[in-house]
């Protein structure tokens, strides 16, 4: 997610080669971390990424954030918008 917004501590998160290929440029909806009590943190920081820059999602995507944040119930979205 914008690897060269520089400003954001969410904009690069250190994984191993292999989550990296898998994840490539797939959205909430067709990949989620395999450490599935990463879940919440992952759709939390996708969604503050989308906020920050003010970006769409579509209805397959924003479905399978609400999913998450189901079980997320202590979990809180913070961004501050890049504009």
């Amino acid at each position: 997610m914008y690897a060269n917004d520089q400003a954001s501590p969410l904009t690069l998160i250190a994984v191993t080669a292999k989550s990296n290929r898998s994840k490539a440029d797939k959205d909430p909806a067709q990949w989620l971390p395999p450490a599935g009590g990463y879940h919440c943190e992952h759709a939390a920081q996708w969604t503050a990424t989308k906020l920050r820059w003010n970006l769409a999602a579509d209805d397959a995507e924003r479905q399978a954030l609400l999913g998450v944040a189901e079980d997320c119930p202590n979990t809180t979205v913070v961004y501050e918008s890049a504009s």
